[in-house]
């Protein structure tokens, strides 16, 4: 494909309907049933990156800032970034291990339900079959399709495909290394590292760049029909604007014509929200979640580890308590959970990362019907632990306790999750207690999931009070199936 190939491509579909290139015909756009019923995937942040495997996934441009520990990492193991650029480890980053049916079955046995590589960093290098620059996986290093393997591995399994995409940043993601002599200023390596623009907000990309930049969209929807593209942060600045509606146009129109639910996520204000009734596309909040239930349906990104996207040595690892209490949070708000794991040079997965999604695995094949397909009831929960809204906001409180609880339904049945196990062996619920107007109904039966002990409760004015079996379920939140007459 090359760029004329993508603009006609891209015209047609838009030419095709149903969706015009405008918000207000953006805004029929409608969340996809699969993707409300889904509730948690896996991102995968592979790459370049993960050779040096230090610092964190920013690496390919801290190496060459040079008051940054990566620079000074850099220069103290592979030499002066000028002799040892970035680019010299692509012959390092192998993936001779790299198994996408393996990883796929791990995330199957995780409990995901869609799966979203990212097919380019700000880095500049494709993990797919890029026809714009031979800086790819399939030409470079591993020598693969990545992208259109995974694509495969994943679809066979039965869970939903979808791809992230990055490359708005590549337009100032090496500026660095203007400052010094480097590789970054060879015209030779100008392809891979981009404008590396000093003052992009003085100096925003250009119309060769962003044309550019949608034709490797309309390229990646073409070969591997995502269902779901997943966009970082930059594409808020303004150059970007005039694009957005066109390409949400030409991919809600292709989804139509493969009839695929499809999905956009964006940050910020990318993408209008033109009331709480309609959305052009799916809001998501990086390493944050919400405080209150969202009007429409919203999804959450974050990694297994606090300090790291992608693979690096002394990772500082979440608990499976904390990101089990998470997912329960969020779906209670009306959202999903799109949760990080980051791959070894090699293709393999860390221990710890096998560990931690085998166990969230074990706790949805118990707790899952409060989980997938669900929806938010008339309050997402209750308890003292407050959330705070917005981006990079999941280290600023402190852990879920046993008195925090979360509500979801399936039809008329309510469960009620509890964030822990209550010492006192007895679990109270305010919110449904006798004569409440959250829950007027009488309560025929309560089960524990993941048990078979018959439970005991009374429900008082001042809340529910269920009386828990010796021997927890598991480890993790527990979940109240909540049985009314009604049902």
């Amino acid at each position: 494909m090359n760029s004329k190939d993508a603009e006609h491509i891209l015209a047609q579909a838009i030419a095709a309907g149903p969706f015009a290139a405008d918000w207000a015909s953006l805004k029929d756009y409608t969340v996809p049933q699969w993707y409300e019923d889904a509730k948690f995937g896996i991102f995968i942040h592979w790459g370049i990156f993960a050779v040096p495997a230090f610092d964190n996934e920013w690496y390919s441009r801290n190496m060459y800032v040079q008051d940054s520990v990566a620079f000074q990492h850099h220069q103290q193991t592979y030499g002066s970034p000028t002799a040892f650029g970035y680019k010299d480890f692509i012959p390092l980053f192998k993936g001779e291990h790299f198994d996408p049916d393996a990883w796929v079955s791990l995330f199957r046995e995780a409990g995901a339900k869609f799966v979203v590589p990212v097919a380019e960093h700000h880095d500049g290098f494709a993990l797919y079959d890029c026809s714009f620059s031979p800086w790819n996986a399939v030409h470079m290093g591993p020598e693969r399709d990545i992208i259109g393997e995974l694509a495969t591995a994943i679809r066979k399994q039965g869970l939903v495909f979808g791809l992230s995409y990055h490359r708005a940043e590549n337009w100032w993601f090496f500026n660095g290394g203007r400052a010094f002599p480097s590789d970054v200023q060879d015209d030779h390596y100008r392809d891979f590292y981009g404008q590396a623009e000093p003052e992009p907000d003085q100096n925003p990309p250009d119309k060769a760049f962003l044309d550019d930049w949608l034709a490797r969209i309309c390229e990646l929807v073409e070969k591997y029909q995502p269902q779901q593209i997943y966009f970082d942060w930059w594409i808020e600045r303004p150059v970007f604007q005039t694009y957005l509606p066109r390409i949400a146009a030409y991919y809600y129109n292709r989804a139509a014509q493969w009839q695929h639910g499809v999905v956009i996520n964006y940050k910020h204000q990318d993408f209008p929200d033109l009331s709480f009734a309609d959305g052009t596309a799916v809001f998501d909040i990086e390493r944050g979640q919400m405080s209150s239930i969202a009007p429409r349906f919203w999804q959450a990104d974050t990694s297994v580890s606090h300090n790291s996207w992608c693979y690096v040595e002394n990772q500082n690892y979440k608990t499976v308590a904390s990101l089990i209490n998470d997912l329960v949070d969020i779906v209670s708000k009306n959202g999903t959970l799109l949760l990080n794991v980051g791959p070894r040079a090699d293709g393999t997965l860390a221990e710890p990362e096998i560990e931690i999604l085998q166990q969230i695995g074990r706790w949805l094949s118990i707790n899952g019907e409060a989980i997938y397909a669900s929806r938010p009831w008339k309050i997402f929960g209750e308890g003292p632990t407050e959330v705070v809204s917005g981006s990079f906001s999941d280290g600023k409180r402190q852990e879920f306790t046993s008195e925090d609880v979360r509500f979801t339904t399936q039809g008329q049945t309510l469960y009620a999750t509890l964030l822990g196990w209550p010492e006192s062996g007895i679990a109270r619920i305010k919110s449904l207690a006798e004569g409440s107007d959250l829950y007027s109904s009488s309560i025929v039966s309560i089960e524990l999931l993941g048990s078979q002990d018959v439970l005991t409760w009374t429900r008082t004015a001042e809340g529910l009070l269920i009386h828990l079996p010796p021997e927890k379920p598991d480890d993790y939140a527990i979940v109240f199936k909540i049985n009314s007459p009604e049902q």
